[in-house]
């Protein structure tokens, strides 16, 4: 089942990279209690993802959170390092969160896998962002193609705040 807007986000567990190495998070450490946005890309370093994605979320950024957003969170199924790497080369003034979702299992959770094998890519995620609001799905922009960055942007997340 895909999640929808009025759902509560599903028990999941995340790896983040810290100063003190890698450490998890749950859903419950990242959205209860908090106004987060939250984007969803296909893979670290692939060209839309990199080129026009992330771009636009940090172009937006402080506006989202001059709207009172209390964390923008980046998720993919790609492993916590190369989600570390790319924070660190893209990510100048530490503005967003990035979540590895390592096995898809957040990403299965919600229904919102793809599967890319046949270009070599494995289980990926769709493209999309959310508003969530105390674990709770507030607004909801899926792309219909994993190459396209038409509703998912920071811009529009921004416009619906």
């Amino acid at each position: 089942m895909t999640i929808k807007v009025g759902d509560r986000l599903p028990d999941a567990t995340f790896r983040i990279m810290t100063e003190d190495g890698v450490q998890t998070k749950t859903t419950a450490d990242i959205f209860k209690g908090k106004k987060v946005t939250l984007f969803a890309v296909p893979g670290a370093y692939t060209g839309t993802c990199h080129k026009q994605h992330l771009p636009s979320i940090f172009s937006s950024a402080r506006a989202i959170k001059d709207k009172g957003v209390d964390e923008i969170a980046i998720v993919s199924v790609n492993d916590v390092f190369v989600l570390n790497a790319w924070k660190r080369d893209t990510d100048q003034r530490n503005e967003a969160t990035f979540l590895a979702d390592g096995n898809a299992d957040f990403t299965k959770a919600i229904g919102m896998e793809f599967d890319g094998s046949e270009k070599g890519l494995g289980i990926r995620s769709k493209r999309y962002s959310m508003l969530v609001e105390d674990g709770v799905v507030k607004k909801l922009n899926v792309e219909d193609s994993p190459g396209k960055v038409e509703v998912s942007g920071g811009d529009t997340l921004l416009g619906q705040l």
